[in-house]
């Protein structure tokens, strides 16, 4: 065969061209099994997180399976290959330690179902938000400004984390407020339970199974500390509610003639 006045053996041409079909395959079947992989993920009723680490290493195994194909189809032997890379893998492996590190930490965050994409978490670094993807090096949050958090696996496999989806999505919300020593406490207490059952009727109707709680919590120096336990679907769905139940409560409060005490300091003077 001539090509550009340059003769080409016959058997060169066929190679390469089974190389250069091979090599679309192997993009072509990578993509699909990357996009089976994402399917199945999610269809597995959250057996396995759908996170894109498991089909980054279907795409890579998919592409060294090729690799080899195209090598054989040039009548390159593998043999030779696959030493160099024996003798190279030590040079490889302490050049991309930290790589491999976020990698084996993600297949880790993965496997043990601690952290899934939906998650709300706060690390103790002070950064939270919600995961949207733990992928082959770093894991995604989404933070409630809509800015991205990105966190390597190896640093949020050491962190200290508290996912707020588990062991149950519904969660407590904890509000203080505080009253008068003058005040009647079985009032108050009534009054701010029913104040805490009207928001939650009306903001969160599905969570009225249980019934919002009211406790005294301590002495201050000038007022009484109470607490109601409010219940959420979401971790974000907090701010509304509280926020909600602090203008109810103190309206309430107004027409009950209870007070909400300012700090105050009593001075003696000891006159010699």
């Amino acid at each position: 065969m001539t090509v550009l006045g340059l003769h080409i053996p016959g058997a060169y041409v066929t190679k390469s061209l089974s190389a250069l079909a091979i090599l679309l395959a192997t993009i072509v079947g990578a993509r699909l099994a990357g996009s089976l992989v994402r399917r199945a993920l999610a269809r597995s009723g959250g057996i396995v997180p759908a996170t894109s680490i498991f089909v980054n290493i279907t795409r890579i195994f998919v592409v060294m399976l090729g690799g080899v194909f195209v090598l054989a189809a040039l009548g390159i032997s593998i043999t030779p290959v696959i030493t160099a890379l024996g003798v190279g893998g030590l040079a490889v492996a302490l050049a991309l330690q930290d790589t491999l590190g976020n990698l084996f930490a993600g297949l880790q965050i993965v496997a043990s179902k601690q952290i899934r994409p939906g998650d709300y978490l706060l690390l103790d670094t002070t950064q939270e938000g919600t995961v949207v993807d733990v992928a082959w090096r770093t894991t995604t949050l989404r933070t409630q400004s809509d800015n991205l958090v990105i966190v390597p696996n190896g640093k949020l496999a050491q962190a200290i984390v508290t996912n707020y989806r588990l062991p149950a999505e519904p969660l407590s919300v904890f509000i203080e407020f505080g009253v008068s020593y003058g005040s009647d406490l079985d009032r108050v207490e009534a009054i701010a339970a029913d104040v805490a059952a009207e928001v939650m009727a009306e903001m969160q109707p599905e969570l009225t199974d249980r019934a919002p709680v009211v406790r005294f919590k301590s002495f201050g120096d000038s007022q009484i500390l109470g607490l109601v336990v409010l219940r959420v679907p979401e971790y974000v769905d907090q701010y509304p509610l509280r926020s909600a139940f602090i203008k109810r409560l103190h309206a309430r409060f107004a027409t009950e003639s209870i007070h909400f005490p300012f700090p105050t300091r009593t001075v003696h003077v000891v006159q010699e």
